[in-house]
């Protein structure tokens, strides 16, 4: 049995997270009109300060933080064989404390209070005073960790941040390197939700509908700001996913997002959502009209009001996500410089209005089946289910009304010379509809509808029929 006690560090190390980020964008979250305070906290007392306030005013739920699986089993291996194990961290002692209790596997907890901020040399201080120096083993895995690396007998170095095993491999005493972070180019693809991108593809629609492929420098613009929505896009996923981290995890299937699992570390996160942000509206100003830079600011705030505040809303999160939807073709005819017509506009809403009810009702499908009552996060409840259900297949059906009007519009006859040929497409758009809503209501739309359709061969059939019989009109 080896005598000298294991300390542990916690961020980073015993979770792939960070407890003050954490905290700190859960705050955001419940008190976004108090957004300043944080900052007052740290410029009057420091981050001791800082983490006291964030502790006091937040509730991180502990028993979903991404604990790293390898590390955990070999700190069980190790009690097992009866040695002291030690949690000492920079995070606030309320969380280190709650997350100690909640693992049961510590002697000891040594963490931040309002008076110290317990990293680097101070916390190298606090240990060779209660150990000795060489009298303990340390595992951590980042650049703050290298102090206490000098004063411990044995260095564990977990998952470690760019230079910190070399730095650490200096001191001459690294005992073992646990790596058990997952391929990044899968990770940072799911990150920027790179498949939500066909989303993107309705910038098109205003390019198609206006009979134009053939104007290369408007289909230069389309792609310049499919590009340009896409990058605005993947930074409001990312600062979406920050906001959302405690809610994700109580989900079956957004627990798995990288930054909710700790696959990607919160930091990247938070230093990639405003780098997109920016490349973004430097393509627009570059190379777009300024019509198109002001669609992506309105885009940006709505879904910024809608992630801080607008989802909790029953049916405003839907209405809002039908016009996230069609804001996408607004954008598209501001890139060409078209107007938007009445007619796409009106059936716009109306589908996307009806998917975004498909979503809501599969989550809620998913979370009866599961035996809960009330969504998280949300304002729905499983009683909601057959309203949803309604209000969507009738949106979804006064969509293909609209495109049934503007087959009879003056308009219309003079872009088709054979416009009624469009009557082809109301049935197959009502079978797709009808049939979106079936698999919903048994229980098998597992993802978001537009990638369920984006995978789905029936799907995708009808889209192509469509394809053809607008191709036909012409």
């Amino acid at each position: 049995m080896n005598s000298r006690p294991l300390v542990v560090d916690l961020d980073g190390t015993l979770i792939r997270s960070d407890i003050l980020i954490e905290s700190g964008f859960a705050y955001l979250t419940s008190a976004p009109h108090r957004f300043y305070r944080p900052l007052l906290w740290l410029t009057r007392g420091g981050k001791p300060a800082l983490k006291a306030g964030l502790a006091e005013t937040t509730n991180v739920d502990v028993s979903v933080l991404p604990y790293d699986p390898a590390v955990l089993s070999w700190l069980e291996e190790e009690r097992k064989t009866g040695r002291t194990l030690v949690l000492a961290t920079a995070s606030h002692e309320r969380y280190a404390h709650a997350i100690a209790n909640h693992l049961g596997l510590f002697d000891q907890t040594f963490a931040t209070d309002s008076n110290t901020n317990l990293s680097a040399e101070r916390k190298r201080d606090k240990l060779v005073a209660e150990f000795g120096e060489k009298n303990f083993d340390y595992a951590g895995n980042s650049h703050d960790d290298v102090a206490v690396w000098q004063s411990a007998a044995r260095a564990y170095v977990v998952n470690p941040s760019a230079g910190v095993e070399r730095a650490a491999r200096k001191v001459g005493n690294v005992e073992r390197v646990i790596e058990s972070r997952p391929p990044s180019l899968k990770t940072w693809s799911k990150s920027l939700r790179l498949h939500q991108w066909l989303k993107n593809l309705l910038i098109f629609v205003p390019l198609l509908a206006a009979h134009e492929l053939s104007n290369t420098g408007l289909v230069l613009a389309s792609l310049l700001a499919f590009f340009a929505f896409g990058l605005c896009a993947s930074s409001v996923y990312l600062l979406n996913d920050l906001l959302d981290l405690e809610d994700d995890r109580h989900h079956p299937t957004k627990r798995k997002r990288p930054l909710a699992s700790g696959a990607l570390p919160l930091t990247w996160g938070i230093g990639l959502f405003p780098v997109l942000l920016v490349s973004a509206f430097v393509l627009t100003v570059l190379f777009l009209p300024w019509r198109f830079a002001a669609v992506l600011v309105g885009y940006y705030a709505l879904t910024l009001a809608y992630s801080m505040y607008l989802k909790r809303q029953v049916m405003v999160d839907v209405v809002v996500l039908a016009i996230l939807y069609t804001i996408r073709i607004i954008a598209g005819t501001a890139a060409i410089g078209a107007q938007p017509t009445f007619w796409l506009l009106a059936f716009s809403m109306f589908i996307f209005l009806s998917l975004a009810l498909v979503k809501r009702y599969a989550e809620l499908h998913s979370m009866k089946a599961r035996g809960l009552v009330k969504t998280r996060g949300r304002g729905y409840v499983a009683s909601d289910l057959s309203l949803i259900s309604s209000l969507g297949t009738a949106s979804g059906y006064l969509s293909v009304l609209v495109l049934a009007l503007y087959i009879q519009d003056a308009n219309t006859a003079k872009l088709y010379r054979n416009a009624q040929f469009i009557w082809l497409a109301c049935p197959l758009l009502l079978y797709w509809i009808s049939r979106t809503w079936i698999i919903a209501h048994r229980g098998l739309m597992h993802d978001d509808p537009i990638v369920f359709a984006a995978r789905d061969r029936v799907s995708l059939a009808v889209v192509a029929l469509c394809g053809i019989v607008f191709w036909a009109a012409i």
